[in-house]
């Protein structure tokens, strides 16, 4: 059976509530679904005293797993509109998936949360992107056959190169049910992708 990685890594929860979506999405399309987050790089004492969510259920992930599956869509919020340290700390450990092949031809996808409209959602997405091309990895992004992203009577997160969301700037902003539907669709169309090339 096709087996799909939803690896992400979620400060205050928004991004791990997108991750549930999308492998919602990817098991509905009739692959074998897994989610893993990346290792928190923020000291403990710290990350309490700021509110990190840090009470979540998916196990962390090691860069010897992405091997082991056929798609990988990733997510992670935004910072200064690029991934974020504790994304690029895991992926600069891939140098040995690298130096064997061992990602190329695999399906991969993002997506990602920003504070507002403008925050740095297409750039956060192509600098999460980046990592899966330099491995070799087929890119797919959020087809405009998802239609939600072209609503216009919200405030709404989606765009033509992954899943977004709003956080709002102090993160108390929900995920809409569009912005959830999105995180749905690109699972599902990753998982659909994947099927056809294993």
């Amino acid at each position: 059976m096709t087996k799909l990685l939803v690896l992400y890594y979620s400060t205050y929860g928004h991004v791990e509530t997108m991750a549930g979506a999308v492998a919602e999405g990817a098991r509905a399309a009739g692959v074998e679904v897994d989610i893993r987050r990346v290792p928190e790089t923020v000291p403990e004492e710290i990350a309490k005293a700021h509110h990190f969510k840090l009470d979540q259920a998916a196990p962390v992930a090691t860069p010897a797993d992405l091997a082991e599956y056929d798609a990988i869509i990733i997510g992670a919020p935004t910072r200064f509109g690029r991934l974020p340290a504790q994304m690029a700390a895991f992926w600069d450990q891939t140098g040995g998936l690298w130096l064997k092949g061992a990602l190329v031809g695999k399906v991969g996808a993002a997506f990602t949360s920003t504070a507002s409209q403008h925050g740095g959602q297409e750039t956060t997405l192509y600098s999460l992107l980046s990592n899966l091309i330099h491995h070799g990895m087929v890119i797919s992004g959020l087809p405009y056959s998802f239609q939600g992203q072209l609503k216009l009577d919200e405030v709404t997160g989606g765009a033509p190169y992954g899943a977004t969301t709003l956080a709002g700037g102090d993160g108390s902003r929900a995920v809409s049910e569009n912005e959830l539907d999105g995180a749905r669709f690109l699972g599902q169309h990753v998982a659909g992708l994947a099927k056809k090339l294993t």
